[in-house]
């Protein structure tokens, strides 16, 4: 395991996405997301993404010079067709249009369609927290998570994001996969030939196993409940968008398809000055995260809210750096030797 400077390794990745005709604004926007997640421990959906971005663009999946532009559909709701472009771009302008008409109505929806993987949803709520207001991010993905008491999936790991704004620290943030665990998690136990844990992934015949290279599909987050949520944020997705169920979409990983993947994402914002003042709601959740921190513990470990396991992750890695398997590092190395200035 090696240890990389964030600073340097942001500016060789967004290098090398220059010299593939990304612009440097997109560029900016994919390699922070992929840094900033990396650094909240999120490995996931972190600097690992890097090369299957790469590897999208070199078979041309990826559109570099989308033309955006957003279709009104109310004074709060409006559509963005991404036109297959990264699906970080696509996300944090509409994230960014929900926040302008949130600011004149008090909420603000974007749906958007024909769309691409967009990294860490974290990314585009705490855009929305980070100005006074209340941001939610959901999207669909490919089939991955198996229907309940079935042995075929049915949607995608489908996540959930919210996050809202706190006095005196980042937003609290809610950032969850409808599936126990998250697909990339799986690849990244397949690396390290790294057992999975018990319940987290079923094989090809809708068996559980604990062999990452068996790992077909994944399991739901409190099965029949879970199943439902993922449900609902496929409608918010693609029946808002009017695009494919997760069913239908094509897979991440494979390369072999050159077909559109036509992902869609739901972005909302809420503005929270027009039910209170901000400094009120700031020190109310702010003044509940403290309560629940002191509560009794029921072990050795502290008691804590969502998102306080990245925000001490944020601490250490900003220090000390962000961990990269061994393997992975040397695929890094294959694109560009300049990764290697950014080793600690």
């Amino acid at each position: 395991m090696k240890l990389v400077n964030y600073i340097k390794f942001k500016s060789t990745m967004k290098d090398v996405l220059i010299s593939r005709g990304v612009s440097s604004s997109i560029s900016e926007i994919i390699t922070s997301s992929l840094i900033e997640t990396s650094l909240k421990g999120v490995d996931s959906h972190g600097i690992n993404l890097f090369i299957h971005y790469l590897n999208e663009l070199d078979l041309n999946r990826l559109n570099i010079n989308p033309s955006l532009q957003f279709k009104q559909m109310s004074d709060s709701v409006a559509l963005l067709d991404a036109q297959n472009t990264f699906g970080h771009y696509s996300g944090h302008q509409a994230m960014f249009k929900s926040i302008e008409l949130a600011e004149k109505t008090g909420v603000g929806i974007v749906s958007v369609s024909n769309s691409t993987h967009f990294g860490a949803a974290w990314f585009f709520t705490n855009i929305a927290a980070k100005r006074g207001m209340i941001g939610i991010a959901l999207t669909n993905t490919e089939a991955l998570v198996n229907a309940y008491n079935s042995k075929e999936s049915f949607f995608g790991t489908n996540p959930f994001c919210f996050s809202a704004p706190m006095k005196n620290e980042d937003p609290f943030c809610l950032d969850m996969a409808t599936s126990v665990v998250s697909w990339n998690k799986i690849k990244n136990y397949r690396q390290q030939n790294k057992e999975l844990n018990a319940g987290w992934a079923y094989d090809k015949n809708g068996n559980e196993t604990t062999d990452p290279h068996e790992a077909k599909t994944l399991s739901n987050i409190g099965a029949y409940k879970g199943f439902g949520l993922g449900m609902v944020i496929e409608i918010l997705c693609s029946g808002l968008a009017k695009g494919p169920i997760g069913k239908d979409i094509a897979p991440l990983y494979d390369l072999t398809v050159k077909q559109d993947r036509k992902i869609s994402h739901f972005f909302l914002a809420l503005d929270i000055s027009k039910f209170t003042s901000i400094e009120w709601f700031e020190s109310y959740l702010s003044n509940m995260a403290s309560q629940i921190r002191s509560l009794p513990k029921s072990n050795t470990e502290d008691v804590i809210i969502a998102g306080d396991k990245e925000k001490e992750s944020v601490i250490l890695r900003t220090k000390h750096g962000i961990p990269i398997n061994e393997g992975k590092f040397k695929e890094f190395l294959k694109i560009s030797k300049d990764f290697e200035e950014a080793i600690l």
